[in-house]
């Protein structure tokens, strides 16, 4: 809303100072400082409300060192991120533009899903909270949404060049971020997402529907695609959330890097230069994405161990469908495997940790485990490493990870 405000001043009557809300990196600076001030202080207070409510914890005895002194401890604490999200991003980026819509609907969406579900567990005093399908269903809801709107959407498209193979600048726009290359170009709709590793880093969904049911049936392969892509990051995140401060760090190292790759996507100079598509308007996802990391670090305030709040399924369910969408909207969603790397191996630990049970238990009549526990951070835990440590070293794989994932940009 700010954006337009002092875009009117600027124009219409100069106002000093004004023109500096057209850059993308002054307003995500903003939605950052906005963000972390809204985690701290709106934070607490809720935190104090949400004691006051009763509204705690309630911790199963799995045997756990500390286990029993986090029962209690207010949960719901997504309320923080999503309202430390949303604020800053209302304030300072475009709402016209079609990717802030979308993932603006994905916040309120997955976290109305995650609220629902600590509803009924705080509330309605049921720990098993909202039904497994009734999650699976909210998620492949929001999977079609997002899947039709990239595909069918007018504003979601490609910028290709015209009459050079690379584009051509002048003095004028090649320190702009609004920078336009003079070489003929146009804006067409685009089935094609990103390849890491890859030469030619290029995949078609349309080749890939030609190969199979058929390329008039290209939408319903992406919109299959995104649906997966949505439903198993958004639980990735949900099974993270196990110990405190690593769901919030992780995924505040993952929107950082997400931060970086719309910036350069969504920049003509940038993505000429790195050989990556130029998505039109994408940029503008860094305030989205400045918000994000703000309300995961000024959340990480009260959530590192001994947390005073946690997020619940609020805000795991929420930041896994914002990462997500997020992916997909810069055409990286085959990224995610390597950037998300601590979703997929806590999700790859409980899958592996129930099948080979179930396996064993049919065959030799008694069921016997890979880990000690799972997720992957409860093995670690039953090691006896202490939480705080286990979570630092998380992250440290998690920096890794995303240093790897940008690397993709010329690792080819």
């Amino acid at each position: 809303m700010l954006y337009y405000l002092f875009a009117f001043l600027d124009e219409q009557f100069d106002f000093i100072g004004a023109g500096v809300f057209r850059y993308i990196s002054f307003r995500a600076g903003a939605a950052t400082i906005v963000s972390l001030l809204i985690a701290a202080i709106y934070g607490k207070r809720l935190i104090n409300l949400l004691r006051r409510k009763q509204v705690g914890e309630t911790v199963r005895n799995l045997g756990l060192e500390g286990q029993l002194q986090k029962q209690g401890t207010p949960t719901m604490g997504g309320i923080i991120i999503l309202s430390a999200i949303l604020v800053p991003t209302l304030l300072f980026a475009r709402l016209d533009n079609i990717y802030i819509i979308l993932l603006l609907i994905s916040t309120v969406w997955m976290g109305l899903i995650g609220f629902i579900d600590d509803y009924i567990k705080v509330f309605k005093k049921n720990k098993e909270g909202l039904k497994g399908k009734f999650k699976v269903v909210g998620q492949v809801g929001l999977g079609l949404i997002v899947g039709l709107v990239l595909y069918f959407n007018q504003d979601v498209v490609v910028r290709e060049y015209e009459g050079a193979d690379t584009a051509v600048y002048t003095d004028e726009v090649f320190n702009s971020e609004d920078a336009i290359p003079s070489t003929t170009y146009q804006d067409v709709k685009s089935t094609v997402t990103t390849i890491p590793f890859v030469k030619n880093n290029e995949l078609d969904y349309g080749k890939l529907a030609e190969w199979t049911i058929g390329r008039d049936y290209t939408w319903v392969i992406y919109v299959v695609v995104v649906i997966v892509v949505v439903t198993a990051v958004s639980n990735g995140a949900n099974i993270t959330d196990g110990i405190d401060g690593l769901a919030a760090g992780s995924s505040a190292i993952i929107a950082f890097t997400l931060a970086v790759l719309a910036y350069v996507s969504g920049h003509a100079f940038f993505s000429d230069y790195l050989n990556i598509m130029f998505i039109p308007d994408s940029a503008e996802m860094v305030i989205f994405c400045a918000a994000f990391i703000g309300a995961c670090i000024g959340f990480l305030w009260y959530n590192s161990y001994p947390a005073q709040v946690f997020m619940g399924d609020t805000g795991s369910l929420a930041i896994g469908g914002i990462i997500a969408v997020l992916a997909l909207a810069i055409r990286k969603e085959l990224l995610i495997p390597l950037l998300c790397g601590i979703f997929l191996v806590e999700n790859i630990s409980v899958m592996m940790q129930v099948s080979y049970f179930k396996y064993t238990k049919k065959k030799y009549g008694e069921g016997r485990r890979i880990f000690k526990m799972s997720p992957l951070h409860h093995h670690y835990q039953k090691l006896n490493y202490h939480e705080s440590k286990i979570v630092t070293r998380f992250w440290i794989v998690g920096i890794m990870l995303a240093i790897l994932t940008l690397g993709t940009l010329k690792l080819r």
